[in-house]
């Protein structure tokens, strides 16, 4: 019988090897992003290194992805310019949304430092990266008729509750009692001298 118990599982299927932990949806975005930098600063012509990459090549890879973009934004000329919901189509073009590049930055800025990237170069954290951000974030507001404001962080601001709204009922019966016996022990002092 101790034969049995020893001897090592051969189940390939079983539960006893070891797999990867699967990644979070962010994490595998991260990746493919980072991958699609890496393949785009491959296929540049002349082909750059990551460390020479620079706030202006992060630029044209913003610029480059806009031919994949989903997004109507209308040129300041279009009759639709600053409708949310324009009536008939128009031949403005689809480009990236604020939004989504927005989150791209932000992967690409992370997965660049835990690719061994220095924090202090970091090209995707540049001025002139937020700066392009900002402006896109602005323009496409303007085109769409849509406010793009900054999300304030609430306050809890709850109404002050009452003695009944925090105490169960016998606690607040014992200190309506508490007042009244206080004030006959007060009342019995007041004709007392000291």
């Amino acid at each position: 019988m101790d034969l049995i118990s020893h001897q090592p599982n051969k189940n390939p299927n079983s539960s006893t090897q070891l797999t990867p932990p699967s990644s979070s949806r962010y994490e595998n975005q991260k990746r493919r992003d980072w991958n699609t930098f890496c393949q785009y600063l491959r296929n540049h012509r002349p082909p750059l290194s990551l460390p020479s990459c620079s706030g202006a090549h992060v630029l044209e890879f913003l610029r480059y992805l806009d031919q994949f973009g989903k997004t109507k934004v209308h040129h300041q000329n279009c009759a639709f310019f600053g409708l949310p919901n324009p009536p008939a189509p128009c031949p403005c073009p689809l480009r990236q949304a604020w939004g989504s590049l927005d989150a791209l930055i932000g992967r690409l800025r992370a997965a660049y430092e835990e690719n061994g990237g220095p924090p202090e170069a970091n090209p995707f954290g540049s001025r002139a990266v937020r700066l392009f951000l900002r402006e896109v974030r602005d323009f496409q507001a303007k085109a769409r008729g849509v406010s793009y404001e900054k999300k304030r962080k609430r306050v809890n601001r709850q109404k002050p509750q009452t003695l009944s709204q925090t105490q169960p009922p016998l606690q607040l019966q014992q200190q309506q009692q508490q007042p009244q016996q206080g004030q006959s022990m007060m009342a019995n002092y007041s004709g007392a001298t000291v």
